[in-house]
C-alpha cells in the first residue's frame, strides 16, 4: 500500500513539472511576441490609448511567471502573491466602479497582512524547531 502512494505521489511531482514546463514555453513564447512588437513602443510615444492593452499583456505575464514559480514551488507566500497580483492587474487595467476598486484595496490590504502573518508563524515554528533540536 505505500509503494502505490509513493509511486502516486512520484506521479503527481512529474505531471507537476510538465505543466510548469508547459507554462514556462508559454511564458516564453508571450515574452518573445511582446518584444518582437517594436511598433508598439513607436505608437504609444505618439498615442497612449494603447497602453493599457500593452499594460494588460505585461502583468498577465507576470503573472504566468508567479504561477510558474507556485507550481515549482508551492508554498502560501507564493499563492498570496498571485493573488495579490490577480486583484491588483484586475483594479489597474479593468474597468472598475469605485465600490470594486475600494474592495480591491481591502482585498490586497486583508491578503497582505494574511502573507505577513503566515511568514511571522512560520519564523516562529523555524525557531521552535531549531530550540528542540538543540536539547
Amino acid at each position: 500500500m505505500e509503494k502505490i502512494k509513493k509511486g502516486i505521489h512520484r506521479i503527481c511531482e512529474v505531471l507537476e513539472l510538465l505543466a510548469a514546463g508547459l507554462v514556462l514555453i508559454g511564458i516564453l513564447f508571450s515574452a518573445f511576441s511582446l518584444l518582437r512588437q517594436g511598433q508598439t513602443f513607436q505608437q504609444l510615444l505618439q498615442d497612449t490609448s494603447g497602453f493599457i492593452h500593452y499594460l494588460e499583456q505585461v502583468l498577465m505575464l507576470v503573472i504566468g511567471i508567479e504561477f510558474l514559480q507556485m507550481l515549482c514551488r508551492p508554498n502560501a507566500d507564493n499563492v498570496m502573491e498571485i493573488l495579490i497580483f490577480l486583484v491588483a492587474r484586475h483594479m489597474i487595467v479593468g474597468t472598475t466602479t469605485t465600490f470594486e476598486d475600494f474592495v480591491s484595496v481591502i482585498s490586497v490590504s486583508l491578503l497582505c497582512v494574511l502573507r505577513r502573518y503566515l511568514h511571522n508563524l512560520k519564523i516562529k515554528e523555524d525557531k521552535a524547531s531549531d530550540e528542540t533540536q538543540d536539547c
